[in-house]
């Protein structure tokens, strides 16, 4: 069995700071760098962000969306993409935000399994069928070393119509966090109450061996945090710095400098390329921004 998500996290994080890069190969940024919107352009897409970012910073992000829509040869495409990136010693994060019930999100979980053929180390997860419904992922990424993010507080502008709904006396959106604290508490089994958060030890704060495999997203750009996330126990993906307008000063802002957060950049650093150095040099100063 490979290390747990979160120890691989912590440890790319301690060699190569905590920047995650999103590769989000849409027509229009295609178009920009003056490839075709096809396999054969996302394929050279793909190569080049890998060979620029892979070998540099700790976690890449792929979204699912943009190579399904080219059918099984852009899916192929991501496929090879992931391999040599977990080569170059990036951590991969499938942005699929999968989820479902039973046998079916079983089978999502399936990516984390090593003898896939999408293999990933993480996987983003929507638990809008109920907490219990990602279990199936739960079960397999525990059995593997693998990672959840699952989608609590976003940022964009109509979320809180379900996330600030309440669930007794806690927003759906505290439900989630608490869920996946559960899920990094030591002892808790499916089945048992909520741990109450002044029993749990504080698996959180820092990168570090405790950092648990099980995340939540949480917007960059939100105004306010209005959600506790005391005692996570695992790390935050924060996703909309850059061309959405979040900023390192937000990110602080936000959780402080103790949280285990993950942020993330998509555009801001995609729009260099395709030059392999200036890609680079956009991934290397956002690094240093994130730093200060």
């Amino acid at each position: 069995m490979t290390a747990p998500f979160g120890q691989r996290l912590a440890d790319a994080v301690a060699a190569r700071g905590p920047l995650c890069v999103g590769i989000d190969p849409h027509a229009p940024l295609l178009e920009r760098w003056g490839l075709p919107d096809s396999p054969e352009g996302l394929a050279r897409f793909t190569d080049t962000v890998v060979e620029a970012l892979a070998g540099t910073v700790a976690v890449l992000k792929p979204q699912m969306a943009f190579y399904e829509r080219h059918g099984s040869r852009g899916t192929a495409v991501l496929e090879e993409a992931v391999v040599r990136a977990r080569a170059a010693g990036a951590l991969v994060l499938l942005d699929a935000k999968r989820g479902d019930i039973g046998s079916t999100m079983d089978a999502y979980g399936d990516y984390l399994r090593p003898d896939h053929p999408l293999t990933v180390d993480a996987l983003t997860v929507s638990p809008y069928l109920g907490p219990g419904s990602l279990q199936p992922a739960v079960d397999t990424a525990r059995q593997h070393g693998g990672g959840l993010f699952v989608l609590a507080r976003t940022s964009n502008p109509d979320a809180g119509t379900l996330q600030h709904a309440l669930v007794g006396d806690r927003t759906t959106a505290q439900v989630v966090v608490d869920t996946v604290r559960a899920w990094n508490t030591p002892g808790w089994v499916v089945g048992d109450p909520l741990p109450d958060l002044g029993a749990v030890q504080d698996l959180a704060g820092r990168f570090g061996a405790t950092t648990g495999s099980f995340g939540v997203v949480v917007g960059a750009t939100l105004r306010e945090l209005d959600v506790d996330l005391t005692g996570l126990g695992g790390p935050v993906l924060a996703p909309g710095l850059g061309a959405q307008g979040g900023s390192p000063e937000d990110l602080r802002r936000l959780f402080g400098r103790d949280a285990a957060v993950v942020p993330t950049v998509s555009r801001d650093v995609l729009g260099a390329g395709p030059d392999v150095a200036a890609l680079r040099a956009a991934a290397g100063r956002w690094a240093e921004a994130l730093a200060r």
